[in-house]
Protein backbone atom coordinates (compact mmCIF):
# COMPACT_ATOMS: atom_id res chain seq x y z
CA UNK A 1 0.00 0.00 0.00
CA UNK A 2 0.86 4.00 -0.04
CA UNK A 3 1.85 3.93 3.45
CA UNK A 4 4.49 0.50 3.03
CA UNK A 5 5.89 2.33 0.17
CA UNK A 6 6.47 5.71 1.69
CA UNK A 7 7.88 3.79 4.98
CA UNK A 8 10.75 1.40 3.78
CA UNK A 9 12.58 1.65 7.59
CA UNK A 10 8.87 0.48 8.68
CA UNK A 11 8.50 -2.66 6.28
CA UNK A 12 12.30 -3.32 7.89
CA UNK A 13 11.69 -2.88 11.45
CA UNK A 14 8.65 -4.76 11.96
CA UNK A 15 8.88 -8.75 12.19
CA UNK A 16 6.10 -10.80 11.11
CA UNK A 17 3.97 -12.47 13.87
CA UNK A 18 6.20 -15.83 13.36
CA UNK A 19 9.13 -14.11 14.84
CA UNK A 20 11.39 -13.84 11.81
CA UNK A 21 12.67 -10.72 10.07
CA UNK A 22 10.14 -10.64 7.61
CA UNK A 23 10.37 -9.87 3.65
CA UNK A 24 8.72 -7.98 1.36
CA UNK A 25 5.46 -10.92 1.27
CA UNK A 26 5.03 -10.71 5.02
CA UNK A 27 5.16 -6.80 4.79
CA UNK A 28 2.63 -6.62 2.47
CA UNK A 29 0.45 -9.24 4.70
CA UNK A 30 0.76 -6.77 7.43
CA UNK A 31 0.05 -3.79 5.89
CA UNK A 32 -3.44 -5.43 5.25
CA UNK A 33 -3.86 -6.00 8.68
CA UNK A 34 -3.20 -2.73 9.57
CA UNK A 35 -5.70 -0.63 11.27
CA UNK A 36 -7.34 1.96 9.76
CA UNK A 37 -9.45 3.36 12.45
CA UNK A 38 -7.80 5.45 15.08
CA UNK A 39 -6.19 4.50 17.82
CA UNK A 40 -8.04 4.04 20.97
CA UNK A 41 -5.72 6.83 22.62
CA UNK A 42 -7.38 9.13 20.06
CA UNK A 43 -4.19 9.61 18.58
CA UNK A 44 -4.27 7.58 15.27
CA UNK A 45 -2.16 7.82 12.48
CA UNK A 46 -0.11 10.72 11.17
CA UNK A 47 -0.34 10.20 7.79
CA UNK A 48 -3.14 12.75 7.04
CA UNK A 49 -1.13 15.48 8.79
CA UNK A 50 1.98 14.73 7.43
CA UNK A 51 0.71 13.78 4.33
CA UNK A 52 -1.80 16.18 2.63
CA UNK A 53 -1.59 15.12 -0.74
CA UNK A 54 -2.55 11.63 0.35
CA UNK A 55 -5.66 13.04 2.46
CA UNK A 56 -6.82 15.35 -0.57
CA UNK A 57 -6.72 12.24 -2.95
CA UNK A 58 -8.77 10.67 -0.31
CA UNK A 59 -11.36 12.96 0.07
CA UNK A 60 -11.57 13.15 -4.05
CA UNK A 61 -12.74 9.54 -4.07
CA UNK A 62 -15.03 9.93 -1.23
CA UNK A 63 -16.78 13.17 -3.45
CA UNK A 64 -15.03 16.00 -4.65
CA UNK A 65 -16.80 18.32 -2.77
CA UNK A 66 -14.65 19.07 -0.33
CA UNK A 67 -11.60 19.81 -2.50
CA UNK A 68 -13.87 22.47 -4.87
CA UNK A 69 -15.17 24.09 -1.19
CA UNK A 70 -11.11 23.99 -0.49
CA UNK A 71 -10.19 25.18 -4.03
CA UNK A 72 -12.96 28.48 -3.81
CA UNK A 73 -11.39 29.44 -0.02
CA UNK A 74 -8.44 29.67 -1.23
CA UNK A 75 -9.29 31.73 -4.65
CA UNK A 76 -10.90 34.13 -2.49
CA UNK A 77 -8.30 34.08 0.33
CA UNK A 78 -5.89 35.28 -2.53
CA UNK A 79 -8.22 37.36 -4.31
CA UNK A 80 -8.89 39.25 -1.03
CA UNK A 81 -4.74 39.79 -0.52
CA UNK A 82 -4.40 41.08 -3.87
CA UNK A 83 -7.01 43.52 -2.95
CA UNK A 84 -5.22 44.39 0.09
CA UNK A 85 -1.86 44.96 -1.46
CA UNK A 86 -3.74 47.05 -4.19
CA UNK A 87 -5.15 49.15 -1.86
CA UNK A 88 -1.99 49.80 0.19
CA UNK A 89 -0.13 50.44 -2.88
CA UNK A 90 -2.44 52.99 -3.74
CA UNK A 91 -2.30 54.84 -0.44
CA UNK A 92 1.34 54.71 -0.87
CA UNK A 93 1.30 56.23 -4.18
CA UNK A 94 -1.46 58.82 -2.76
CA UNK A 95 0.79 60.15 0.01
CA UNK A 96 3.87 60.21 -2.55
CA UNK A 97 2.00 62.24 -4.39
CA UNK A 98 1.14 64.27 -1.52
CA UNK A 99 4.50 65.86 -1.25
CA UNK A 100 4.60 63.37 2.02
CA UNK A 101 5.38 59.56 3.50
CA UNK A 102 2.42 57.21 4.28
CA UNK A 103 3.38 56.89 7.65
CA UNK A 104 6.08 56.90 10.45
CA UNK A 105 5.95 54.55 12.88
CA UNK A 106 2.29 52.88 12.07
CA UNK A 107 0.73 56.83 12.35
CA UNK A 108 -0.47 58.20 8.83
CA UNK A 109 0.54 62.17 8.53
CA UNK A 110 -1.91 64.69 7.38
CA UNK A 111 -0.22 67.06 4.80
CA UNK A 112 -0.60 69.83 6.49
CA UNK A 113 1.93 72.05 4.49
CA UNK A 114 0.51 71.07 1.26
CA UNK A 115 -1.75 74.14 1.40
CA UNK A 116 0.91 76.06 3.28
CA UNK A 117 0.82 79.24 0.41
CA UNK A 118 -2.77 79.73 0.14
CA UNK A 119 -3.21 79.82 3.73
CA UNK A 120 -0.57 82.27 3.95
CA UNK A 121 -2.08 84.05 1.10
CA UNK A 122 -5.08 84.77 3.23
CA UNK A 123 -3.33 85.59 6.47
CA UNK A 124 -1.38 87.93 4.53
CA UNK A 125 -5.27 89.45 3.34
CA UNK A 126 -6.13 89.32 6.51
CA UNK A 127 -3.38 91.67 8.44
CA UNK A 128 -3.16 94.31 5.16
CA UNK A 129 -7.22 94.64 5.54
CA UNK A 130 -6.71 94.79 9.55
CA UNK A 131 -3.97 97.71 9.10
CA UNK A 132 -6.34 99.42 6.29
CA UNK A 133 -9.46 99.70 8.76
CA UNK A 134 -7.74 100.69 12.00
CA UNK A 135 -5.54 103.32 10.16
CA UNK A 136 -9.46 104.36 8.37
CA UNK A 137 -12.10 103.71 10.54
CA UNK A 138 -10.03 104.25 14.04
CA UNK A 139 -11.00 102.36 17.31
CA UNK A 140 -13.92 103.14 18.99
CA UNK A 141 -12.42 103.85 22.51
CA UNK A 142 -14.14 103.15 25.53
CA UNK A 143 -14.26 105.46 28.60
CA UNK A 144 -10.89 103.89 29.79
CA UNK A 145 -9.40 105.69 27.05
CA UNK A 146 -11.04 108.76 26.19
CA UNK A 147 -12.03 109.79 30.06
CA UNK A 148 -15.58 110.50 31.14
CA UNK A 149 -17.15 110.23 34.73
CA UNK A 150 -17.34 107.09 37.05
CA UNK A 151 -19.45 106.52 39.93
CA UNK A 152 -20.05 103.67 42.57
CA UNK A 153 -23.59 103.09 42.85
CA UNK A 154 -25.15 100.87 45.70
CA UNK A 155 -29.00 99.59 45.71
CA UNK A 156 -31.25 98.65 48.21
CA UNK A 157 -32.00 95.85 46.49
CA UNK A 158 -30.64 93.50 43.65
CA UNK A 159 -30.94 95.33 40.09
CA UNK A 160 -30.63 94.52 36.45
CA UNK A 161 -28.08 95.90 34.47
CA UNK A 162 -30.58 96.58 31.72
CA UNK A 163 -33.00 98.22 33.94
CA UNK A 164 -29.94 100.73 35.03
CA UNK A 165 -28.93 101.42 31.86
CA UNK A 166 -32.40 102.67 30.47
CA UNK A 167 -32.91 104.91 33.46
CA UNK A 168 -29.84 106.51 32.56
CA UNK A 169 -30.63 106.64 28.56
CA UNK A 170 -34.07 108.10 29.78
CA UNK A 171 -32.30 110.97 31.54
CA UNK A 172 -30.14 111.99 28.88
CA UNK A 173 -26.91 109.75 29.61
CA UNK A 174 -26.48 107.86 26.64
CA UNK A 175 -23.47 105.23 25.73
CA UNK A 176 -23.33 104.35 29.49
CA UNK A 177 -21.75 100.97 31.15
CA UNK A 178 -22.89 100.01 34.08
CA UNK A 179 -20.75 96.51 35.55
CA UNK A 180 -21.39 94.86 39.08
CA UNK A 181 -19.43 94.97 41.83
CA UNK A 182 -19.21 91.47 43.68
CA UNK A 183 -23.28 91.36 44.39
CA UNK A 184 -26.16 92.84 42.62
CA UNK A 185 -26.83 95.72 44.46
CA UNK A 186 -23.14 97.35 44.23
CA UNK A 187 -22.62 98.44 40.48
CA UNK A 188 -19.87 100.86 38.22
CA UNK A 189 -21.40 103.20 36.22
CA UNK A 190 -19.20 104.86 33.50
CA UNK A 191 -20.51 107.39 30.98
CA UNK A 192 -18.53 109.54 28.25
CA UNK A 193 -17.66 113.11 29.48
CA UNK A 194 -19.83 115.45 30.95
CA UNK A 195 -20.49 119.60 30.76
CA UNK A 196 -21.61 119.11 34.42
CA UNK A 197 -19.72 120.36 37.30
CA UNK A 198 -19.27 117.63 40.49
CA UNK A 199 -22.02 118.90 42.39
CA UNK A 200 -24.81 119.20 39.37
CA UNK A 201 -23.82 115.91 38.17
CA UNK A 202 -24.00 113.93 41.43
CA UNK A 203 -27.61 115.18 41.63
CA UNK A 204 -28.33 114.78 38.05
CA UNK A 205 -27.15 111.24 38.54
CA UNK A 206 -29.17 110.36 41.79
CA UNK A 207 -32.30 111.76 39.64
CA UNK A 208 -31.58 108.98 36.73
CA UNK A 209 -30.23 105.97 39.10
CA UNK A 210 -33.36 106.06 41.29
CA UNK A 211 -35.99 103.46 40.06
CA UNK A 212 -39.29 102.49 41.61
CA UNK A 213 -39.12 100.69 45.25
CA UNK A 214 -35.63 100.85 45.03
CA UNK A 215 -33.38 103.75 46.50
CA UNK A 216 -30.21 104.33 45.28
CA UNK A 217 -27.04 105.79 47.13
CA UNK A 218 -23.91 107.65 45.05
CA UNK A 219 -20.42 106.86 46.78
CA UNK A 220 -18.15 108.31 45.14
CA UNK A 221 -17.61 110.20 41.76
CA UNK A 222 -14.77 110.34 39.51
CA UNK A 223 -13.87 112.54 36.31
CA UNK A 224 -11.39 111.02 34.93
CA UNK A 225 -9.89 113.54 31.99
CA UNK A 226 -9.06 113.06 28.54
CA UNK A 227 -5.13 113.18 29.49
CA UNK A 228 -5.28 110.23 31.62
CA UNK A 229 -7.30 108.59 28.97
CA UNK A 230 -4.06 108.66 26.11
CA UNK A 231 -1.83 107.55 28.70
CA UNK A 232 -3.72 104.56 29.64
CA UNK A 233 -3.66 104.17 25.84
CA UNK A 234 -0.09 104.85 25.33
CA UNK A 235 0.83 102.33 28.17
CA UNK A 236 -1.85 99.65 26.82
CA UNK A 237 0.36 100.17 23.47
CA UNK A 238 3.65 99.66 24.90
CA UNK A 239 2.35 96.47 27.32
CA UNK A 240 1.68 94.97 23.77
CA UNK A 241 4.54 95.12 22.08
CA UNK A 242 6.53 94.11 25.01
CA UNK A 243 4.81 91.23 25.70
CA UNK A 244 5.83 90.13 22.33
CA UNK A 245 9.24 91.14 22.49
CA UNK A 246 9.45 88.82 25.45
CA UNK A 247 7.79 86.21 23.91
CA UNK A 248 10.30 86.49 21.31
CA UNK A 249 13.41 86.34 23.74
CA UNK A 250 12.16 83.53 25.45
CA UNK A 251 11.38 81.29 22.29
CA UNK A 252 14.50 82.20 20.88
CA UNK A 253 16.40 81.24 24.41
CA UNK A 254 14.26 78.14 24.54
CA UNK A 255 13.94 77.13 21.45
CA UNK A 256 15.62 78.59 17.99
CA UNK A 257 15.67 82.27 16.85
CA UNK A 258 14.11 80.70 13.74
CA UNK A 259 11.02 79.25 15.62
CA UNK A 260 11.46 82.65 17.56
CA UNK A 261 10.55 84.94 14.80
CA UNK A 262 7.57 82.50 13.48
CA UNK A 263 5.71 82.24 16.90
CA UNK A 264 6.16 86.15 17.36
CA UNK A 265 4.86 86.94 13.49
CA UNK A 266 2.13 84.67 14.33
CA UNK A 267 1.26 86.52 17.96
CA UNK A 268 1.58 89.92 15.72
CA UNK A 269 -1.03 88.51 13.18
CA UNK A 270 -3.45 87.13 16.16
CA UNK A 271 -3.29 90.39 17.76
CA UNK A 272 -3.67 92.77 14.77
CA UNK A 273 -6.47 91.06 13.14
CA UNK A 274 -8.73 90.78 16.43
CA UNK A 275 -7.50 94.08 16.65
CA UNK A 276 -8.84 94.82 13.14
CA UNK A 277 -11.91 93.23 13.50
CA UNK A 278 -12.83 95.68 15.94
CA UNK A 279 -12.18 98.75 14.05
CA UNK A 280 -14.26 96.95 11.27
CA UNK A 281 -17.27 96.89 12.61
CA UNK A 282 -16.75 99.80 15.48
CA UNK A 283 -17.37 97.33 18.24
CA UNK A 284 -16.41 99.16 21.52
CA UNK A 285 -12.39 98.49 22.50
CA UNK A 286 -11.67 99.30 26.32
CA UNK A 287 -9.40 97.34 29.23
CA UNK A 288 -11.66 94.33 28.75
CA UNK A 289 -10.63 93.96 25.46
CA UNK A 290 -7.48 94.91 25.59
CA UNK A 291 -6.87 92.15 28.41
CA UNK A 292 -8.72 89.61 26.03
CA UNK A 293 -5.97 90.28 23.54
CA UNK A 294 -3.05 89.64 26.32
CA UNK A 295 -4.38 86.88 27.24
CA UNK A 296 -4.92 85.47 23.38
CA UNK A 297 -1.34 86.07 22.94
CA UNK A 298 -0.50 83.84 26.33
CA UNK A 299 -3.02 81.30 24.78
CA UNK A 300 -1.39 81.01 21.19
CA UNK A 301 1.93 80.66 22.74
CA UNK A 302 1.36 78.27 24.50
CA UNK A 303 -0.25 76.27 21.93
CA UNK A 304 2.35 77.08 19.40
CA UNK A 305 4.87 76.45 22.25
CA UNK A 306 3.91 72.41 22.33
CA UNK A 307 4.34 72.11 18.44
CA UNK A 308 7.54 73.69 18.51
CA UNK A 309 8.79 70.57 21.43
CA UNK A 310 7.28 68.29 19.05
CA UNK A 311 8.80 69.60 16.09
CA UNK A 312 12.19 69.55 17.61
CA UNK A 313 11.63 66.25 19.19
CA UNK A 314 11.03 64.68 15.74
CA UNK A 315 13.93 66.36 14.21
CA UNK A 316 16.28 64.38 16.62
CA UNK A 317 14.51 61.40 16.55
CA UNK A 318 13.25 60.50 13.34
CA UNK A 319 15.67 60.22 10.58
CA UNK A 320 15.75 59.90 6.76
CA UNK A 321 12.81 62.47 5.83
CA UNK A 322 12.27 65.62 5.01
CA UNK A 323 12.26 68.98 7.28
CA UNK A 324 8.51 69.52 6.05
CA UNK A 325 7.58 65.85 6.62
CA UNK A 326 8.84 66.52 9.87
CA UNK A 327 6.86 69.36 10.48
CA UNK A 328 3.44 67.81 8.71
CA UNK A 329 4.38 64.70 11.47
CA UNK A 330 4.57 67.05 14.33
CA UNK A 331 1.51 68.39 13.59
CA UNK A 332 -0.88 65.22 12.97
CA UNK A 333 0.62 64.14 16.46
CA UNK A 334 -0.32 67.48 18.02
CA UNK A 335 -4.25 67.68 15.94
CA UNK A 336 -5.36 65.66 18.96
CA UNK A 337 -4.18 67.81 21.84
CA UNK A 338 -5.27 70.97 19.98
CA UNK A 339 -8.83 70.06 19.18
CA UNK A 340 -9.66 69.56 22.89
CA UNK A 341 -7.78 72.41 23.88
CA UNK A 342 -10.18 74.70 21.53
CA UNK A 343 -12.79 72.74 21.72
CA UNK A 344 -12.62 73.26 25.70
CA UNK A 345 -11.54 76.77 26.02
CA UNK A 346 -14.66 77.76 23.10
CA UNK A 347 -16.95 76.12 25.04
CA UNK A 348 -15.97 78.73 27.87
CA UNK A 349 -15.83 81.41 25.76
CA UNK A 350 -19.13 80.96 25.06
CA UNK A 351 -21.00 80.58 28.38
CA UNK A 352 -18.84 83.75 28.71
CA UNK A 353 -20.61 85.25 25.26
CA UNK A 354 -23.92 84.11 26.42
CA UNK A 355 -24.18 84.36 29.90
CA UNK A 356 -21.50 86.96 31.25
CA UNK A 357 -23.49 89.80 30.90
CA UNK A 358 -22.44 93.10 29.26
CA UNK A 359 -19.64 93.21 31.43
CA UNK A 360 -17.99 90.38 29.79
CA UNK A 361 -19.48 90.68 26.33
CA UNK A 362 -17.07 92.19 24.55
CA UNK A 363 -14.17 90.33 26.33
CA UNK A 364 -15.90 87.13 25.10
CA UNK A 365 -16.04 88.45 21.47
CA UNK A 366 -12.35 89.02 21.32
CA UNK A 367 -11.24 85.91 22.42
CA UNK A 368 -13.42 84.04 20.17
CA UNK A 369 -11.90 86.01 17.13
CA UNK A 370 -8.61 85.38 18.45
CA UNK A 371 -8.71 81.81 19.03
CA UNK A 372 -10.01 81.00 15.46
CA UNK A 373 -7.13 83.02 14.30
CA UNK A 374 -4.70 81.80 16.77
CA UNK A 375 -5.55 78.06 15.86
CA UNK A 376 -4.77 77.54 12.73
CA UNK A 377 -1.56 80.59 13.09
CA UNK A 378 0.18 78.00 15.26
CA UNK A 379 -0.27 75.74 12.17
CA UNK A 380 0.50 77.88 9.34
CA UNK A 381 2.67 80.45 10.40
CA UNK A 382 3.97 79.98 12.96
CA UNK A 383 5.13 76.65 11.65
CA UNK A 384 5.78 77.78 7.92
CA UNK A 385 7.85 80.78 8.24
CA UNK A 386 10.60 78.67 10.15
CA UNK A 387 10.62 76.12 7.34
CA UNK A 388 11.16 78.94 4.51
CA UNK A 389 14.41 80.39 6.74
CA UNK A 390 15.25 76.53 6.11
CA UNK A 391 15.14 74.87 9.54
CA UNK A 392 16.61 71.18 9.19
CA UNK A 393 17.92 69.00 11.82
CA UNK A 394 21.24 70.73 12.41
CA UNK A 395 19.36 73.74 14.37
CA UNK A 396 18.72 71.15 16.44
CA UNK A 397 21.57 69.10 17.17
CA UNK A 398 24.18 70.29 20.02
CA UNK A 399 27.51 70.87 18.47
CA UNK A 400 30.65 70.70 20.68
CA UNK A 401 32.61 73.69 20.71
CA UNK A 402 36.69 73.73 19.50
CA UNK A 403 37.47 74.71 22.62
CA UNK A 404 36.07 71.92 24.42
CA UNK A 405 37.60 69.13 21.77
CA UNK A 406 39.78 67.07 22.81
CA UNK A 407 43.58 67.17 21.93
CA UNK A 408 45.74 64.67 20.92
CA UNK A 409 48.90 64.87 22.78
CA UNK A 410 52.09 62.79 21.59
CA UNK A 411 55.14 62.22 23.63
CA UNK A 412 58.20 61.48 22.73
CA UNK A 413 61.10 60.21 25.47
CA UNK A 414 64.62 60.38 23.21
CA UNK A 415 65.90 58.05 26.10
CA UNK A 416 63.31 55.78 24.47
CA UNK A 417 64.75 55.32 21.30
CA UNK A 418 68.35 55.13 22.56
CA UNK A 419 67.27 51.95 24.35
CA UNK A 420 65.54 50.81 21.07
CA UNK A 421 68.58 51.35 19.11
CA UNK A 422 70.97 49.25 21.90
Amino acid sequence: MTIDKNNPLEQQNNPDRNGSGGSNTDANSSSTRRRKKPRRDGKGSNNKISNPATSTSGKTRRGGKAQSKDNQALATTTATDANLVSSDAAEDAAAQAEGGIKAVGNQRIIPFMKIEKPMALLSLLMVIGSIIAIAVNGLNLGLDFTGGVSADVRYEQPVEQVEVVQSLANNGFDDAVVQYLGTRQELLVRLPPQSDSVDGLNANLTKALTLPNNSVEISNVNIIGSQVGNEVYLNSVMSLFLALACMLGYVALRFQFKLALGAVLSLFHDAIVTIGFFALFGFPFDLTVLAAVLALIGYSLNDTIVVYDRIRENFRRVRGISPRQTVDLSLTETLRRTIMTISTVLLVVLAMLFLGGDGLFWFSVALFIGLLAGTYSSTYIASSIPLRMGLSRDDFIVKVKPEFEEEIVTFNDPKMFEQEKL
